[in-house]
């Protein structure tokens, strides 16, 4: 009996409605950009593997140092102990985050990096006296699923059977240019009426809302008011860090920094499992105390694991390295070029690109899990590429690694699927 047989008998998958959809493709293989299924079928991974295998799949660089770890030291209580690679890493992570950054804590994925952002703001205040419940997100957000991050994410398809659970919420428009006015006031209202804790925020660009962009002057300013009326400031980088933008993590392309920040995904190359919720000193500074309560009580079994940090520090060592940095300008060049010839396809209404992030916006309704994104899925995969579509949107974040012919495949799959639709 084959894997994908196999599978359905005891196998759970997430974002998956097992009564309605096929079995899972069984994959045995996968090198740099390539995916192998059991029936030697191969596919363009275009979108990274949820935009963690940046630098490619079994990276030779990242495969040697982990191993090298893994001889040393595999895994140790990260509570009465530390080690060589989280101290090398907090020390490299902290030279190249945005300025302000100066204390690192570590989780398991980028929804628990959320959740502990979400609490250290809460705590942060208690420590100091105050009571303050409420956080402002913008609207369409997506930070997670376990409670705190599924809270301030603004998905109902994610969200609806717990709404009853969650944690104060109030959204507000992402800024787009020409809203800064009404989102200022809206915010004003929030803050003169509810106890502010923080505002999380995916800086620049909403991943799960199909890649929509927002505007930096605008952010900028949300993130001042935040500033000025002493409200926490919460990047979730998630899905942008670590090169995708073009830039190391999308808060830089803002003048104002955040006060924490939710690191994940590419953080380790897609090979081990590992997040950081970063913070300010003034943040940390807050849960120092003579009492024994006001620490942050918050802990993960595989809190910094040495074979995960020594994995992250290898895969900064190659977003730094002349030969990714080269090649992230070679695929934002090459997106660049594609949106000249796709941009006026009738069946397209609209596209957009940041960094390595391309996006195309269909001219036509469809639903986030609906007939027509199925069958865009498996017309993709039927021609060698892994593509999945958001609602509307179809979207390329492809790794560092890519090689020219399969970038231009990608490209032409896409245009063979427009022109079939």
């Amino acid at each position: 009996m084959n894997l994908s047989k196999r599978d359905k008998k005891h196998l759970w998958h997430p974002l998956k409605q097992h009564q309605l959809q096929p079995e899972s493709i069984a994959i045995i293989k996968a090198k740099g950009c390539i995916l192998t299924d059991e029936n030697g079928n191969e596919y363009i991974d275009a979108i990274s593997s949820w935009y963690t295998c940046m630098y490619g799949h079994c990276n030779d660089y990242i495969i040697e140092k982990t191993y090298q770890q893994m001889q040393q030291l595999d895994q140790i209580m990260f509570s009465d102990f530390t080690h060589e690679p989280a101290v090398k890493l907090s020390e490299e992570l902290i030279r190249m985050l945005p300025e302000g950054q100066n204390k690192i804590f570590f989780n398991d994925n980028g929804s628990t990096a959320v959740e502990a952002g979400i609490k250290m703001a809460l705590q942060y205040y208690f420590n100091n006296g105050e009571k303050r419940s409420t956080f402002i997100a913008f609207e369409n957000g997506f930070h997670g699923d376990t409670f705190g991050a599924m809270s301030v994410s603004g998905l109902s398809v994610y969200n609806g059977p717990f709404e009853d659970f969650l944690i104060d919420v109030k959204r507000i428009p992402t800024p787009n240019g020409k809203n800064h006015e009404g989102v200022l006031n809206q915010l004003k209202e929030i803050t003169s009426t509810h106890q502010v804790a923080g505002f999380i925020y995916e800086p620049l660009l909403q991943g799960a809302a199909g890649m929509t962009i927002h505007n930096a002057d605008g952010l900028n300013e949300i993130l001042e008011f935040c500033k000025q009326t002493d409200i926490l400031t919460i990047a979730d980088e998630v899905m942008t860090g670590f090169g995708k933008t073009g830039k190391y993590f999308a808060s830089d392309y803002i003048e104002t920094k955040p006060d924490i920040m939710c690191l994940s995904k590419a953080l380790t190359a897609g090979l081990i499992p590992m997040a950081i919720t970063s913070c300010t000193q003034a943040v940390f500074n807050a849960f120092l105390s003579d009492e024994m309560v006001k620490g942050f009580f918050h802990c993960h079994t595989y809190s910094g694991n040495p074979i995960a940090c020594a994995t992250a520090i290898a895969g900064i060592e190659l977003l730094q390295s002349e030969t990714i940095q080269n090649n992230i300008k070679r695929i934002i060049k090459a997106h660049q070029e594609f949106n000249e010839t796709i941009k006026a396809h009738p069946k397209v209404k609209s596209t957009r690109q940041l960094g390595v992030v391309f996006a195309i916006d269909l001219d036509t309704k469809m639903e986030r899990y609906g007939d027509l994104r199925d069958k865009l899925l498996k017309f993709f995969m039927e021609r060698g590429v892994f593509l999945r579509p958001l609602g509307n949107t179809i979207y390329i974040q492809v790794p560092y690694v890519i090689s020219k012919i399969e970038l231009e495949k990608v490209y032409r799959v896409i245009q063979e699927a427009l022109d079939a639709l």
